[in-house]
């Protein structure tokens, strides 16, 4: 059978009938050379000309929409059971299993497959499938220049409402504490009043395989400024938040807080930094805020802090903010260190015998409040600082640092040491870029600067491996990072070498200190005997007086 159409078309359809005659000519356009313009004429001689015979081709870019993925899974712990059999019921699967274990065809079956089953076993334990071969071999001296490669970029989930001025930053992050690749990021605004009505205050935790969508969320009341995984349960999640309170999650309970500080006995600024502190327990931590106070707290009773510390240099009165926070337990289990709004770092022993040398040594150095304090992993009495442009490190038996980086065309926001190689440290910046710094190349100049983000850089966090860095910023994006092996892999014979630069610098500031001070007690020296040598011979007593008060004078300037 034939499927077609006919369409007929009268001639009237077609329109009416064209018919041409001739015309005379007509004057459209008349243009007379211009002799002016005929002289300024030049002739191009030789003539250029270039010719492509290859067919043109253009090129289009388009952003497709975002695919995300997402991971789900089943527990299944029972398997599956006969109408009739119960299995909640312990003597019905008993009995049953009794009965099929007497049955010909399961003894058949079983005696089948386990001489399959026993050579698979003998095959699995004659090899170790994690062996690392060519362990003691040297590392290879051919490494390369320093890079660094991104892997994933996690971006704030929650959409800000309409009107907001600034979009919330990833103002802290915080690695797994059991190696794993998951990390959780706490989300902010900290500008002043820019926190817009009804702006998400969640905060998430990441899997890095996995960076469509986050695996779990935190919901506090307030948003989160800083975060950090329990050292014992790695599923307990302690916070400190903008309003001041310390908050604790546990992701297994869901995203609601378990358990937070009462208003009336938190702190009054927000809460920039906290610690796990090393227990039996895991369950003290303590917290840093700006309003000039540390406060240490027990999770098992949240009602009020367990003790507090009031941030004041020896001799004063004033409170100092704290805007970063340092404990190590390798320094001693006692003993923190506070870094300041006022630039200063203070060196704190909680367990002091007298409570007036809890705040002990003050580092004043920085023009700007300290935006880093860490100390180094390896060298436990070293530790970097940076506030203002510069970078600095510091031996906590000298009150002025060791070294200084140079000034940088950017505020520095953050800093880590390596948690594998003690000469490298990473330092983020205000303008996007990120510092890599390896004292065994050079302490003049970075080893690696890489632009990460278009906006400031906000929080630094290293992987535990030294592979890995998770960097924050301002516009709520986070970065994770890879690096090459010369970044994360120990070098040879490093620490000795690292060990040596430190003592070495030391050694130079001592120097610098005593030399200092005998060109003091030498010119003091010289203005005394500069005094007695111009006081008249008949001045008698009178001289005499004026020698010993100039004297005391410099004395109690000498002593201040």
């Amino acid at each position: 059978m034939e499927i077609y159409q006919q369409y007929v078309k009268p001639r009237k359809e077609f329109g009416r009938y064209c018919r041409f005659s001739d015309e005379g000519a007509e004057m459209l356009a008349d243009i007379r050379p211009n002799e002016e313009h005929a002289r300024e004429h030049i002739a191009r001689n030789p003539v250029f000309t270039a010719s492509q015979t290859v067919p043109e081709m253009s090129e289009h870019e388009v952003n497709t929409v975002a695919v995300i993925y997402a991971n789900k899974a089943m527990n299944h712990t029972e398997g599956g059971w006969p109408k009739e059999v119960d299995c909640t019921e312990a003597e019905h699967v008993i009995r049953y299993r009794k009965k099929v274990e007497k049955d010909e065809g399961y003894i058949r079956a079983v005696a089948s497959l386990g001489v399959v089953v026993e050579e698979l076993v003998k095959q699995n334990a004659a090899l170790d499938l994690y062996e690392v071969y060519f362990a003691d071999a040297p590392p290879d001296a051919a490494v390369g220049a320093p890079s660094m490669k991104t892997l994933t970029v996690l971006k704030d989930p929650a959409p800000l409402p309409a009107g907001a001025r600034a979009s919330r930053g990833a103002q802290a992050i915080a690695w797994h504490p059991d190696g794993s690749r998951r990390v959780a990021v706490a989300y902010s605004v900290l500008e002043f009043q820019a926190q817009p009505a009804g702006a998400p205050g969640s905060s998430y935790v990441w899997d890095v395989a996995n960076p469509g969508r986050p695996e779990a969320e935190l919901a506090p009341a307030s948003p989160l400024v800083c975060l950090a995984f329990n050292l014992k349960d790695a599923s307990v999640i302690g916070a400190g938040c903008y309003n001041g309170q310390f908050a604790v999650f546990d992701v297994r309970r869901g995203a609601a807080a378990t358990d937070a500080t009462p208003i009336e006995h938190s702190h009054r600024d927000p809460v920039y930094e906290l610690a796990w502190l090393q227990g039996k327990t895991g369950t003290e931590a303590m917290t840093a805020s700006s309003d000039g106070y540390v406060r240490w707290w027990d999770t098992r009773k949240l009602a009020e802090p367990t003790e507090a510390l009031a941030l004041r240099e020896r001799g004063s009165e004033a409170l100092m903010g704290a805007s970063a926070l340092a404990y190590s337990p390798a320094a001693g289990p006692t003993k923190f260190m506070v870094g300041t709004e006022q630039g200063v770092v203070l060196a704190c022993n909680r367990k002091a015998k007298n409570p007036a040398d809890r705040v002990g040594t003050a580092y004043p150095g920085h023009h700007a409040p300290i935006t880093a304090l860490v100390r180094n992993a390896f060298q436990p009495k070293f530790f970097l600082t940076t506030g203002d442009w510069t970078a600095r490190l510091w031996n906590e038996d000298l009150r002025v640092p060791i070294c200084t980086s140079p000034y940088a065309a950017a505020a520095l926001t953050a800093a880590r040491w390596s948690p594998t190689r003690p000469a490298v440290f990473m330092v983020t910046r205000a303008d996007g870029a990120l510092d890599v710094w390896d004292y065994l190349a050079s302490q003049a100049a970075p080893a690696l600067v890489l632009q990460v983000a278009p906006c400031a850089l906000t929080a630094l966090r290293i992987h535990e491996a030294g592979r890995l860095a998770a960097v924050g910023a301002a516009d709520g994006s986070t970065a994770i990072l890879q690096l090459c092996e010369g970044l994360a892999d120990l070098q040879p014979n490093e620490k000795a070498t690292f060990s040596a630069i430190l003592e070495r610098e030391t050694s130079r500031e001592k120097n610098l200190e005593k030399a200092q001070k005998e060109a003091k007690v030498r010119a003091r020296r010289e203005a005394a005997r500069a005094a007695d040598s111009a006081a008249p011979e008949s001045g008698g007593a009178a001289g005499d007086a004026n020698v010993l008060l100039q004297l005391e004078k410099d004395f109690l300037e000498s002593t201040r």
